[in-house]
């Protein structure tokens, strides 16, 4: 199935866009506003941060009030753990405001609703082993949740309540359209899924609204991919061109809704899975600093800010679909896995530099390649393995994290300073093995370490976590494309306008 959105540019957007490629023609173009500059959380804090926030589902303590205002608000405290949001010189408005009404009252009143039921669950902790919704039984494993109750809560209000509003402004295919084949098909497939809703499409898609009133969340549907595609310079590492579209499409929607002034863009999100996506979100300070960025390199050492933005999958779909080869009925068991871990890419990277340096064709029962000899196939050599080594290149993320699972293969995280898709809920260690740098050359020995009893448990948990990273059209419940979303509804919560 093709991607394929529709929109229509903005008369302010289109004269933007006309006159940015007039003087892309004539002169260089000079730098858009300078980001203003946060500190990132260490890699360290930003786990304990996630860990924390696994315990309370963000809503514990409640959520500070944010004075809807246009000036920048600055986050000086955990989002995740719901603690002090702070803002400079906001203060509350004295004019009465509309009330933005939704199923159960105004925006704010259902978050509120919200907040409480998951807090009640949070405060049960029970095991779960299915959850009954829209008529169906969920089969869960409920230890590679951090709270299985307060997440599966959480979900059915998101279900309930949720609603995002598309902004409409832009046109193909730099807004509304994205990717939906290679290494970016999360950000061409999310972008897809939000504008193929329609408001007689049934429930499950309700999660879309035409009315910004009821919106508890603002969707910018600009594809950072097709930026560099289409109107990218042929100049390494100039981000000017994406940035200053990015400027430019943030201030006619500024200009045109009231709803990106009124909450700062607190309440408002991008989606990108191009390494340049958090270089694009630096073209306006308030999107860098308050806005939900949802990236695939979600790297705390590079501005990622896991209090308020969410790690997507990177997922890798050379033809759109899944892999046949990753498809059977029953993949092979562990008994037919006779190697015990692989590796095959490129060198990329300081962490790949390593792991090909200690153990590119050292140990015939650990195959690791920089290149498949030719006539080797790399899924069979994932399929037959028990571990599958997940190395970072020159970014964080790694489409084969989603490759092992897929194959049911147990990931085996090296990385530095990264944030692992979902952990706000999914406890990774349930099924993955993180090895630090650090330790490479002793990967065969940590590996080996893992005992039978464990590795089983381990595949298990794999095998319980493959549904919430699968791309289905249409969606299905509890897949990626929900999962994003959750996320973003996660964040949403620790928000509150007044």
């Amino acid at each position: 199935m093709e991607c394929r959105a529709h929109g229509y540019w903005s008369h302010a957007l289109l004269v933007t866009l006309i006159s940015s490629a007039v003087i892309f023609l004539l002169v260089a173009f000079n730098h858009c506003s300078s980001p203003i500059s946060i500190p990132a959380p260490s890699a360290s804090a930003a786990t304990v941060e996630l860990l924390r926030l696994a315990d309370s589902v963000l809503l514990s303590p409640p959520p500070m009030p944010i004075a809807r205002s246009p000036q920048s608000l600055a986050y000086n405290a955990s989002l995740l753990d719901g603690h002090t949001i702070h803002s400079e010189g906001t203060h509350r408005q004295k004019n009465k405001k509309k009330k933005s009404y939704g199923d159960d009252g105004t925006v704010e009143e259902e978050l509120a609703m919200a907040r409480a039921a998951i807090r009640r669950a949070a405060s049960r902790r029970a095991n779960v082993s299915s959850v009954p919704a829209h008529g169906e039984d969920v089969p869960l494993l409920s230890t590679i949740y951090r709270n299985p109750t307060a997440f599966f809560r959480s979900y059915m209000e998101m279900e309930r309540r949720f609603r995002v509003y598309v902004y409409e402004e832009g046109e193909p295919p730099l807004v509304h359209e994205g990717p939906c084949k290679n290494i970016y098909t999360t950000e061409g497939r999310f972008i897809e899924e939000m504008e193929i809703t329609r408001p007689d499409s049934g429930g499950r898609r309700r999660l879309r609204t035409w009315d910004p009133a009821r919106a508890h969340a603002f969707f910018l549907p600009f594809s950072v991919t097709n930026m560099v595609h289409f109107i990218h310079r042929p100049s390494p590492y100039d981000h000017t061109t994406l940035k200053r579209f990015v400027a430019d499409y943030v201030d006619v929607i500024a200009s045109k809704h009231p709803f990106w002034n009124r909450s700062a863009g607190t309440d408002h999100f991008m989606l990108s899975c191009h390494d340049w996506g958090p270089h694009a979100s630096r073209a306006n300070p308030t999107l860098y600093t308050n806005s939900i960025r949802a990236l695939c390199n979600a790297n705390t050492s590079e501005g990622f800010d896991p209090r308020k933005d969410v790690s997507i999958p990177e997922i890798n779909l050379y033809t759109g679909h899944v892999p046949r080869q990753l498809l059977p009925p029953r993949l092979p068991g562990l008994s037919s896995r006779p190697y015990l871990a692989f590796f095959a890419g490129g060198l990329h990277g300081r962490i790949r530099h390593l792991l090909l340096r200690h153990w590119k064709g050292r140990d015939a029962g650990l195959p690791v390649h920089e290149y498949l000899p030719h006539g080797l196939d790399y899924y069979s050599f994932m399929l037959r393995s028990r571990f599958c080594l997940c190395p970072s290149g020159y970014e964080v993320a790694s489409p084969r994290v989603v490759e092992a699972i897929y194959a049911e293969c147990v990931p085996v995280i090296i990385s530095k300073s990264y944030v692992l898709p979902f952990s706000d809920v999914l406890r990774w260690e349930s099924f993955s093995v993180s090895v630090a740098v650090e330790d490479i050359p002793r990967l065969k020995q940590v590996l080996e370490g893992v005992s039978m009893a464990e590795l089983s448990r381990l595949r298990e948990g794999v095998q319980a976590a493959k549904r919430h990273f699968m791309l289905n059209q249409p969606a299905k419940r509890f897949d990626v494309f929900h999962m994003i979303l959750h996320s973003v509804w996660l964040r949403r919560l620790n928000i509150k306008l007044v």
